[in-house]
């Protein structure tokens, strides 16, 4: 199935300019959810993963399906406020101003291999922060996966040291 299809572009979301990529029309079409699970699962299943990160909140619907296919944990990185636990943070630059980014200190150990899970790379700065996260914790990044990615914003330079999969790619908004 060509994924592209499934994708809903809706214009001026957000904000005006902003063509958005939508993959709630992904989500609902079992064929197309199958099929970018099944793509995700061939990248991941030789790999040895023992931990799916997820970022909120596009990032758990499929991350944690992909944790389960992989018989890996499924650990959130959240906004502020949302874990209950001892935590570890880290902020990053957003087009205007900074957002920061949250994950439990016990959620990953040094000694598990991870694939860090989002459904859109733009910028790169969400995930480089995540990455950040689960480097602090110790533990070897092993794979970065994305639903989406918006080459024209040129965000896979800030991972040039991973193993990177998109599905889809938008050369242009």
């Amino acid at each position: 199935m060509e994924l592209k299809s499934a994708i809903r572009s809706v214009p001026n979301f957000p904000k005006d300019g902003i063509m958005f990529r939508d993959i709630t029309t992904l989500l609902k079409d079992p064929n197309a959810l199958n099929d970018a699970l099944d793509q995700l699962y061939d990248f991941s299943k030789d790999k040895g993963i023992t931990k799916v990160v997820g970022i909120e909140s596009r990032g758990f619907i499929l991350g944690g399906a992909l944790a389960s296919r992989l018989n890996a944990g499924f650990i959130p990185i959240r906004k502020p406020g949302k874990l209950p636990f001892i935590k570890v943070s880290e902020s990053y630059v957003l087009e205007y101003g900074t957002d920061t980014i949250e994950m439990h200190t016990d959620s990953i150990s040094k000694d598990d291999v991870v694939l860090l899970h989002d459904d859109l790379l733009a910028t790169g700065g969400t995930m480089f922060a995540a990455c950040k996260l689960v480097d602090q914790l110790g533990a070897k990044i092993s794979q970065i996966s994305f639903i989406i990615e918006l080459s024209f914003l040129n965000g896979r330079e800030k991972f040039k040291n991973y193993d990177l999969k998109s599905l889809v790619t938008y050369d242009s908004e």
